[in-house]
């Protein structure tokens, strides 16, 4: 009987000292912005709807998985993003793009607006 209560006692204290272990690790500046990054990261992954093996693959390439790649330099390692098509409704001007980047649209975007020029796609191809 007096073992099991020394054995409660024990793992009473080992509790008390991980709770105090656990209290400085979340005052710990480093820690919480390790947990922002991952809170950042795993909304981008969703975002892009990628799985955490599609990001270690994508940062750390098996050797031979990158010869395959190699005869796609486009690719660089990523999905093809999806073509859109805008259509101006003020000049009929069509824009095809396959990034946020392109020079027509975003004078577009910064003359409308982002989401009126979002409300201009006409479809989206793969």
């Amino acid at each position: 009987m007096s073992s099991l209560l020394s054995n409660y006692m024990q793992k009473e204290q080992q509790l008390k000292q991980l709770q105090n272990e656990l209290e400085r690790l979340e005052n710990d500046e480093r820690l919480k912005a390790e947990l922002e990054f991952k809170t950042k990261l795993e909304e981008l992954m969703k975002e892009f709807d990628k799985s955490a093996n599609d990001v270690i693959e994508l940062l750390n390439p098996k050797p031979g998985a990158a010869a395959p790649k190699a005869s796609a330099p486009s690719a660089g390692g990523r999905r093809k993003r999806k073509l859109k098509i805008y259509k101006n409704p003020n000049t009929g001007e069509v824009v095809e793009t396959r990034g946020g980047n392109q020079k027509t649209l975003k004078a577009w975007k910064d003359e409308f607006g982002a989401e009126t020029v979002e409300s201009w796609l006409v479809r989206t191809e793969d």
